[in-house]
């Protein structure tokens, strides 16, 4: 398949300008691996791994396989600062390229990165969380849209793309509701650099996520998608079949295996596919779109 080059695609070594978004508890080093493979950047909270042990070993067994770009998620605002500290040190002996911050201020680490030639991108919901990380030095922001699985923006991608390009010097990576090779082509087309997919690759066999969650996201329309801030305090969509009526205070680590998240672009997956498969399809599309445009200009 044709590679999709841009400029932030290309610094990375990628052949195609996709991300699979790194998601609480189910994305894993099978994915990162997987993606790598399939010419895309694979990546991973680094909590997913329940020890700093475990994360090093999650590293050591991805170095064993991959000498192409991945990334971890520090969600900086849910991560104790020791945690931070050793997974950091063990993201420097194995030398990880990306780095990915959110729910909190990126400024100390992104110094800390940069000195070991690391890339930092930064999740966003509006221009002013942008104006700061860009202040940060990150490498590039990440515009969440509405429609985004978990913790997500209110605005439009269509407006909220645009809005940041017109504004930032940094390059823009696109999320929210992007499943297919129409959405990336729009997204590329309104000036985002990478597109970030991570509802599409839950529905993946290398996913670790539940096969009844699979199943839900599969089954799911817009519809079944909430947008609310009693799971976890700030609004984020999730699976509305998973979220209970009541929510049980004093159970919280439950909530975050029993309830799913999900964006509103479930209702354009339609199988459990490898990620190879998924990449393919979704380049074929996109190159599908392309010529399509093309026959209308």
């Amino acid at each position: 398949m044709k590679p999709i080059t841009t400029a932030l695609s290309k610094r990375l070594g990628l052949t195609y300008p996709l991300v699979a978004a790194p998601m609480f508890i189910i994305s894993n080093k099978e994915m990162i691996v997987a993606c790598a493979e399939a010419g895309i950047m694979g990546s991973m909270p680094s909590i997913n791994a329940r020890t700093p042990e475990g994360f090093r070993e999650d590293l050591a067994w991805i170095r064993q396989r991959t000498d192409k770009a991945f990334g971890i998620n520090f969600t900086l605002g849910m991560i104790d600062p020791e945690r931070l500290a050793q997974d950091f040190q063990a993201c420097v002996e194995f030398e990880v390229p990306v780095l990915i911050t959110s729910y909190g201020n990126p400024t100390d680490l992104v110094k800390q990165a940069h000195g070991h030639d690391m890339t930092v991108f930064h999740d966003v919901i509006n221009l002013r969380h942008a104006r700061k990380a860009q202040g940060a030095g990150v490498d590039a922001v990440i515009g969440v849209a509405s429609g985004a699985g978990g913790h997500a923006g209110q605005t439009s991608p269509f407006v909220l793309l645009p809005h940041l390009r017109h504004h930032l010097d940094v390059p823009l990576i696109a999320a929210g509701g992007i499943t297919t090779g129409q959405q990336v082509a729009a997204a590329l087309s309104l000036g985002a650099q990478l597109c970030y997919m991570g509802t599409r690759f839950i529905a993946s066999k290398e996913c670790a996520a539940q096969a009844a969650y699979k199943q839900m996201v599969v089954d799911a329309q817009p519809e079944d998608i909430i947008y609310t801030d009693r799971v976890s305090g700030t609004h984020a969509n999730f699976l509305k079949d998973s979220v209970p009526e009541v929510m049980d205070e004093d159970d919280a680590a439950r909530r975050w295996v029993e309830i799913w998240s999900a964006g509103q672009g479930s209702a354009l997956v339609h199988d459990v596919q490898t990620i190879e498969q998924i990449v393919q399809e979704v380049v074929g599309e996109f190159h599908d779109t392309l010529a399509a445009l093309g026959a209308l200009v």
